[in-house]
């Protein structure tokens, strides 16, 4: 898990793409050269579903693809294990806030979408319209409830702690779930939205902390934890589980 907060921002790695091969097919890497790296390494990025070689300044491209090559049924297998692409499509299933709530399409209906619940209590999420417009019409959906929650606990948590905060934004990083500049902008990855609320209260919680310290020290977990004290429960949670809130939304390939 990863939430971070103000960060100095630096140049990415520069990187160049290779190609591996199994008996039944090939599997195209990302290859960043980094300046700390001490050796060859492979991951797996759940969030983009791809694959990253990371090597030393000076390494070699040769050794590199012989490295990847060596290690080809590891990558296989671990892309094969990642969990089902789930897209904003009509009976699929999604969280919201949490829960499981079915796409429903309502052709006939006006509006745009709605949340209900179903004869059997099951929670739906219905979009009116042409049922081409459902994914772009459901990801606007969750975007506007992720700002109007963001903003309640931001402000909710600013208040208690007697500080200012400015603009509000959304997006969608892999890499990061909040972040806090010194000026007091915050950002959110909308997809915290899919997450229980005791999640996404956290995040805000993290940062609006930031207001007063603008770092990970001790004294920023001690103010966190008089905030949250059982903030532990959602970085459990995002630990275990925020991965795979960026499966949903995307196509199948």
């Amino acid at each position: 898990m990863r939430v971070f907060s103000f960060l100095n921002r630096q140049a990415r790695p520069a990187t160049q793409k290779m190609t591996v091969f199994s008996a039944e097919r090939s599997f195209e890497l990302a290859v960043v050269r980094h300046p700390r790296a001490r050796r060859y390494t492979i991951r797996v990025r759940d969030a983009y579903r791809d694959v990253v070689l990371t090597m030393p300044k000076r390494g070699n491209l040769a050794d590199a693809h012989n490295f990847a090559q060596r290690n080809v049924a590891w990558i296989a297998s671990k892309l094969a294990r990642l969990p089902d692409i789930v897209p904003f499509a009509n009976g699929e299933t999604i969280p919201f806030r949490g829960t499981p709530h079915r796409i429903t399409s309502r052709a006939d209906a006006r509006g745009t979408v709605w949340v209900e619940h179903d004869e059997s209590s099951n929670a739906l999420i219905c979009v009116a319209g042409n049922s081409a417009h459902i994914s772009r019409r459901v990801t606007d959906f969750l975007k506007r409830e992720a700002r109007k929650a963001l903003t309640e606990a931001s402000r909710a948590y600013a208040a208690k702690l007697g500080v200012s905060i400015g603009k509000i934004g959304l997006r969608d990083s892999a890499s990061r779930w909040g972040s806090c500049s010194e000026s007091g902008s915050l950002s959110y990855s909308w997809r915290l939205i899919l997450a229980p609320d005791f999640v996404l209260d956290y995040l805000a919680a993290h940062e609006i902390a930031h207001r007063i310290e603008l770092n990970h020290s001790d004294r920023f977990w001690n103010l966190l934890d008089s905030m949250m004290p059982d903030r532990r429960r959602a970085e459990a949670w995002l630990g275990a589980h925020g991965n795979g809130l960026h499966r949903y939304g995307k196509p199948r390939r």
